[in-house]
């Protein structure tokens, strides 16, 4: 039984979904690493905080596309801790406020040491988490999730990651946000390109949706692409240290995953792009995490 629990509890925080808070946190961090001594302690908070409204992210991703009937126990791709794992609509919903609640607090010592302005980034972007699928018109349910996932998980939390060590924005921490905005956005398209026909069952308005199946594949390799040539430019015009470059080493499972979705359409059969989707984003990221810290072991 208490095995069981334990395995219901680990799926319910959905934890392959995790690299997409704490990659970006170790990535703005990272980038900045050298110009100061490192702020351990913001550092920490910074990671525990991005990783727990993520969480709660997923939960009340649950809980509303539960109470709206999206979600049941043929669902697949689902956390399915509600639907199969027997926690109620209530405990999920409360374990999604109390993550909220240290994720603030862990803000308040953010601000408190560094610039109270960021409460108001803090809070706007707890906000978003909570409006992605709850309210009267969820963001994910419009054509606009991928763009606000890849800005608040990219550019938010690697901006203020490496803001917090500096007292400054950087080219460089702009450089690097830009491609993991784009494929922070990859992960909510696949997503969406696996559950396309339940969507548009239930009235959602995604990009997929939109522009049907082959377009969305299409539209998911350009978002690689624009990754790739953003990270390049970086490089050779920006002057972002070569060891980034690392990051290439990604190209094959992007080509491998846009394959996957362009010849597959059942969602069960698009269940290996999405991991693969999501594992480009963790790689792509680390590459770059250990290419900085290459240079500046090496400088």
């Amino acid at each position: 039984m208490k095995q069981r629990e334990k395995g219901a509890y680990w799926r319910m925080i959905r934890p392959h979904t995790l690299t997409a808070s704490f990659i970006p946190v170790l990535l703005g961090t990272f980038i900045v690493v050298g110009q100061v001594e490192l702020k351990w302690g913001l550092f920490l908070a910074m990671l525990i905080a991005s990783v727990l409204i993520q969480i709660a992210t997923n939960l009340f991703n649950e809980y509303y596309d539960y109470k709206r009937g999206l979600d049941h126990e043929g669902s697949i791709g689902i956390g399915g801790s509600i639907v199969r794992d027997g926690f109620t609509p209530g405990q999920i919903l409360g374990i999604a406020l109390g993550m909220y609640g240290v994720a603030a607090a862990l803000g308040l010592y953010i601000a408190a040491s560094t610039n109270w302005h960021l409460l108001w980034i803090g809070a706007l972007s707890m906000v978003v988490g909570y409006l992605y699928t709850g309210g009267p018109l969820p963001i994910a349910y419009t054509p606009f999730g991928e763009l606000v996932a890849g800005l608040f998980m990219g550019y938010v939390i690697i901006g203020i990651s490496g803001y917090i060590q500096v007292g400054t924005v950087t080219t460089e921490l702009l450089i690097v946000s830009f491609p993991m905005a784009l494929l922070i956005g990859a992960i909510l398209l696949a997503n969406n390109i696996r559950d396309l026909d339940n969507d548009k069952e239930n009235g959602r308005r995604t990009i997929a949706c939109l522009v049907g199946h082959r377009r969305a594949v299409l539209v998911l390799a350009g978002f690689f692409v624009a990754a790739l040539v953003g990270i390049l430019v970086g490089v050779f015009v920006y002057g972002v240290t070569p060891w980034v470059l690392l990051s290439l080493f990604t190209i094959p499972l992007m080509v491998r995953a846009v394959k996957r979705f362009w010849v597959k359409r059942e969602p069960v059969e698009l269940m290996p792009a999405m991991a693969m989707t999501a594992k480009v984003n963790t790689l792509f990221g680390a590459w770059m995490v250990i290419g900085l810290m290459v240079a500046r072991v090496i400088t």
